[in-house]
């Protein structure tokens, strides 16, 4: 199989001149958010806490923070990136053109990968300018970093495609993802609980996220590394074949 790489760059390129367009709301706005929650939670709670796993609470929500910003971003930036043709009707060029489903959803969700990526970069410098921190395995933080903007880009892709309004967009982001990110212990040690509420906890899949991206930062975690790192594959696997479906059915593509 030929990978049409012209059709993927010039997919990518205009997703990500999106963003040199709305500057301030893609990028400087969550980092200003961020930032003013290490203000009060870092500086203002984090020294009525304490260390937790001998880290500071300033530094231990350094990755909950950044997943938090990385999972509605990546969502938000993939969604809207494919709704927006599909609401203009320029969607059926894209369809109508020689180029298969797989160099659309790279050049779609990688843009949105891209942005998400960036800002979390962009998170972790401003940190800096609050806390310091260490990264004990700079290698795993990458990846833990580029898996889940990728996997939840592409989860955004699918959301986009569903979607047939403009608050349909903020529905999953909003009302699901956002409340599991703050339930996922990205505040907290899911060890601080209680033993029952320690057990349900399990059950939210952002948990994992959060714990294998703070143990690269610290080596500390709540639950197993290896199921952090499978958690999402499965998930992207999942969406994968979601995505496939999608393109061969034409599910709100064609109709």
């Amino acid at each position: 199989m030929i990978v049409n790489l012209h059709a993927i760059k010039a997919i990518y390129r205009f997703e990500m001149a999106r963003t040199g367009r709305t500057l301030m709301q893609s990028i400087a706005s969550p980092v200003l958010s961020t930032s003013l929650y290490f203000v009060v939670f870092g500086s203002a709670i984090g020294s009525r806490v304490g260390d937790i796993g001998g880290v500071s609470y300033a530094a231990f929500i350094i990755p909950g923070l950044v997943m938090l910003s990385l999972l509605s971003e990546s969502i938000s930036n993939a969604s809207f990136g494919i709704y927006m043709p599909k609401w203009s009707g320029t969607i059926y060029e894209v369809l109508s053109a020689p180029i298969s489903y797989l160099e659309v959803v790279i050049g779609y969700v990688g843009a949105a990968a891209s942005k998400s990526v960036i800002l979390g970069s962009l998170i972790l410098l401003t940190a800096r300018l609050f806390v310091d921190y260490e990264i004990a395995h700079p290698v795993w933080m990458i990846f833990f970093l580029l898996l889940t903007a990728a996997t939840f880009s592409l989860f955004g892709f699918i959301i986009g495609i569903w979607a047939d309004g403009f608050e349909k967009l903020q529905i999953v982001p909003l009302m699901i993802v956002t409340p599991l990110t703050f339930l996922g212990g990205s505040f907290y040690s899911i060890h601080m609980l209680p033993p029952i509420w320690q057990k349900l906890t399990l059950f939210n899949p952002v948990v994992y996220l959060i714990s294998g991206f703070r143990w690269s930062f610290y080596g500390i975690s709540d639950v197993s590394v290896e199921v952090s790192i499978l958690m999402p594959l499965v998930f992207m696997a999942a969406c994968i074949v979601v995505v496939r479906w999608i393109f061969k059915t034409g599910y709100k593509l064609k109709n």
